[in-house]
């Protein structure tokens, strides 16, 4: 389509807005402007369009003087817009580029991407708004007293109370279905109108109540007669501090009454103003000293490269390849240094919201409100708030988890990417898309250095480097040459045949523990696996604790006595007996973090201990809390999950057990012997990274594993070279590009029949066996949430084949009548689960 996007000095007005609606469908949609419209609309802002039976709110992405004559439509058939939501884009020009490429990449609908890339509350909702007519309110009179129970009565009169009722109230009075099918039927009968009405946006600039000082000259004479000891109070505090207050901190400060101020303010001394207020999420935070580091050989070799790139104003990938604790964040630091002195902006994606509180403080030293940061965990005014920052140009320097790859930062020097082989850098629902990758195109499409950093990078990460696509950067040695810690593998067999029963930790693990508190050093001890026992099961029958909903085993939670599905969140309390076959032996297997945190408790009871893991970490800043104590020494030990794994630099960490990995291997995903190579390579980083040595102990039933056997030795090279072998052998990436469609259904027979529709599309399509494809096949999960699901897998050593093959059977799958709103694509998924 021949499109023009108008500037805002042409003459010539658009008549029409090409549309992106965040609904699972693909393509644009054209619509026409009203004459009120046509001068004010942007591409980039959001407008109100009608969809169906339902107002939505559509994105911009392009403006027509005129059709395109390929277009077969008549103009007549052309909806109306019906509102513009914004006087300004609220996409810049390369965000609205990076999210097109993801939609085209990742086969996802664009307005589906746009509406991800808006933080919470910038998007608006439109809600059906009902009114009860005059004929309505007359045939309530003439209801008789005794149909006052009636559905249609109840309906009328909550109508009758306001002018307007919104149809969530009334389903929240009859539930959703009643509420429907009763609007419908008083509707026909012409007793109530229903309009759509957008709803306000949640976000909104925060404005308080503030206290300026005039200058004298501007006084009036009243403002010479003397000032009382108060108002005196009043001056000297606004003077000190630079003239301007917020009005409750103002009387606060100066132990003043509101009565006070106002007879200044008639006096012309202050005048009362209203003014935006930032929500500072970093506001009582206490900042680490910002120290004067020399940097080694290798840091200098590396930033060396790093910073010509940034001089440059090129396109730059670098893999930066650093053993913890080798100082790969004081080159990041150094690399957003170098492009804010040259005008440029920088950002720094870390995997976890877990990261942000220390790598923002540290940012927060460095260069001070020029720091943003951009994740889900803050409040929808501090999200609102930054993001308005950002795209104002206050701040230039931007930290946040995957979804701040699309803040609406101008003129980008460097993206550093830290932990860049995490998975949760990948989004796990619809739109797909990699925040990593995402990164690595958006630097090149700006001209910007992309730094992915790694202890333990991605396979597919380090097979780039090593052909050319990236350039190789690596950091072999420990600052001060500090020694890698010490790792050794207790095996599982032989405690077991030791003590005749499965014990949750060794000996050997427990010693160390009371070895390392003894001496006043702090440890860390890891489990995957978050509740108190894995699953519950009946002795007599063998019957096993499931979720109704999914084919997954409930995990039994002490603290609040429950049994916990970890992925629908179903809960039931605990048996007494079996359900089949009523017996009375129910037995707890396996252990998760709860019990784990239990155990060492009971063994040493002196010890001051933290557990963090999503249970305990729901409310917000516990998790941030936690580890700054830790920081501080006010904790002996961490107990957790993943999240403990990565990322953090505690000097007094001398010790770090394992209690088991062995589940991870176990995962029916073609990545899970490297996510172990990762994790345990992570966990063990934390161990000696001040001046006392470190110690690893890992708890294993598969101590010869070659997983374990690298992560032990921090041989990355080893484990590549092992791995990359089977990923040959096997066709899988990086040799072959990888698509997972996922069918989801509530009903197995039409699943399996949309399945199988699928299947045939695609084996039509893949006449010349370009692509391989397997399936379809019951996923590992085959039931989640209440569906069935199943799994197709299609590779290729063709991407752009493998792309044409997907299209043209999603296509004919359409054609044959498949729901393809039950079939979930994703290109280069990274869970096969």
């Amino acid at each position: 389509m021949n499109q023009v996007i108008r500037d805002a000095h042409e003459s010539p007005p658009v008549l029409y807005a090409e549309v992106a609606v965040p609904l699972r469908v693909q393509g644009t949609f054209t619509y026409r402007l009203p004459e009120a419209l046509r001068e004010e609309a942007r591409v980039g802002s959001r407008l109100l369009v009608p969809f169906g039976r339902q107002l939505i709110t559509g994105y911009v992405v392009a403006l027509h003087e005129e059709l395109d004559a390929a277009v077969e439509v008549a103009d007549a058939e052309i909806k109306d817009a019906e509102e513009l939501l914004d006087a300004e884009p609220l996409f810049t020009p390369d965000v609205l580029e990076i999210t097109r490429w993801i939609a085209d990449y990742y086969a996802a609908p664009w307005g589906e991407v746009l509406k991800a890339a808006l933080p919470a509350g910038l998007n608006a909702t439109v809600e059906r708004v009902l009114s009860i007519t005059a004929e309505g309110r007359d045939e309530l009179a003439r209801l008789p007293a005794r149909r006052a129970a009636a559905a249609k009565t109840q309906a009328l009169r909550l109508l009758a109370e306001g002018s307007e009722l919104p149809l969530r109230r009334l389903a929240q009075e009859f539930g959703q279905a009643r509420a429907l099918s009763l609007t419908r039927q008083l509707e026909r009968a012409g007793w109530l109108t229903v309009v759509q009405r957008q709803r306000s946006a949640q976000a909104r600039a925060k404005r308080r109540k503030a206290v300026r000082l005039l200058p004298v000259e501007r006084h009036e004479n009243g403002a010479a007669r003397a000032l009382t000891e108060a108002q005196s109070r009043v001056v000297e505090t606004l003077i000190a501090r630079g003239g301007e207050l917020l009005f409750s901190e103002l009387l606060d400060a100066a132990q003043a009454g509101a009565s006070t101020v106002q007879t200044l303010e008639r006096r012309g001394v202050v005048e009362i103003i209203v003014r935006d207020v930032r929500r500072d999420p970093l506001a009582r935070a206490v900042l680490p000293p910002d120290q004067k580091l020399t940097p080694t050989g290798e840091q200098r070799a590396a930033l060396d490269e790093i910073e010509a790139g940034i001089a440059e104003r090129a396109y730059r990938a670098f893999l930066l390849h650093g053993v913890t604790g080798s100082g790969k964040t004081e080159i990041y630091i150094r690399a957003m240094r170098a492009a804010l002195e040259q005008g440029r902006a920088a950002m720094m994606l870390v995997p976890e919201i877990a990261l942000t509180p220390v790598f923002s403080r540290r940012l927060r030293a460095h260069f001070g409100d020029e720091v943003a940061i951009f994740h889900s965990s803050l409040t929808t005014g501090e999200r609102f708030d930054e993001w308005s920052r950002i795209k104002r140009g206050e701040a230039r320097v931007v930290i946040g988890t995957r979804s701040a790859v699309f803040a609406p930062v101008r003129d980008l020097g460097v993206i550093v990417v830290d932990e860049e082989h995490e998975s949760s850098y990948r989004q796990q629902e619809s739109p797909y898309y990699h925040g990593r990758d995402t990164a690595v195109m958006r630097a090149h499409r700006e001209r910007a250095v992309v730094v992915l950093g790694s202890a333990t990078p991605s396979l597919e990460s380090f097979h780039n480097a090593r052909a050319g696509k990236y350039r190789y950067l690596q950091l072999s040695k420990r600052i001060a040459d500090r020694a890698m810690a010490r790792a050794e593998i207790v095996d599982m067999r032989e405690v077991f045949a030791r003590e005749g029963k499965q014990v949750a930790l060794s000996e050997d693990l427990l010693r160390a523990i009371g070895e390392t508190h003894a001496r006043g050093e702090q440890s860390i001890v890891l489990l995957n696996r978050r509740g108190y026992s894995a699953f519950v099961l009946c002795r007599s029958c063998g019957e096993r604790m499931q979720c109704p909903n999914c084919d997954v085993t409930l995990t039994f939670h002490q603290r609040e006595r429950s049994l916990v599905c970890h992925y629908c969140d179903f809960r039931q309390r605990p048996p007494t007996q079996c359900p089949a076959c009523k017996g009375q032996y129910i037995f707890y297997v396996g252990e998760g973090t709860e019990q784990i945190e239990e155990l060492i408790r009971g063994k040493f009871p002196s010890m001051r201990i933290a557990r963090l893991d999503r249970d305990t970490t729901s409310r917000r800043h516990t998790y941030e809390e936690a580890i700054l104590r830790f920081a501080a020494g006010e904790l002996d030990m961490l107990v957790g999950t993943q999240m403990i794994a990565k990322g953090h630099d505690f000097p007094n960490v001398t010790l770090v057990g394992v209690v088991s990995v062995d589940a991870g291997l176990a995962m029916p995903d073609f990545r899970a012997s490297e996510r172990t190579f990762q994790l345990i390579t992570q966990v063990a980083g934390r161990a000696g990274r001040g001046d006392r040595a470190g110690r690893v102990i890992i708890q294993t039933y598969h101590p010869q594993h070659y997983a374990l056997r690298h992560a032990c030795a921090q041989d990355y090279d080893g484990f590549y070279d092992e791995e990359i072998r089977y990923r040959k052998n096997l066709s899988y990436p990086p040799f072959v590009s990888l698509a997972a469609l996922l069918v989801r259904g509530s009903e197995l027979g039409r699943t399996l029949a949309t399945a199988e529709t699928l299947k045939d599309a695609l084996d039509g399509a893949n006449a010349d066996r370009s692509c391989r494809v397997l399936g379809p096949a019951p996923a590992p999960l085959a039931r989640l949430r209440g569906e069935h699901r199943i799994q197709i897998l299609l590779k290729s050593r063709s991407r752009p084949r493998l792309r044409n093959v997907l299209d043209l059977a999603l296509a004919d799958a359409a054609a044959r009548g498949c729901d393809l709103h039950a079939v979930n694509v994703e290109i280069d998924p990274v869970n096969l689960m």
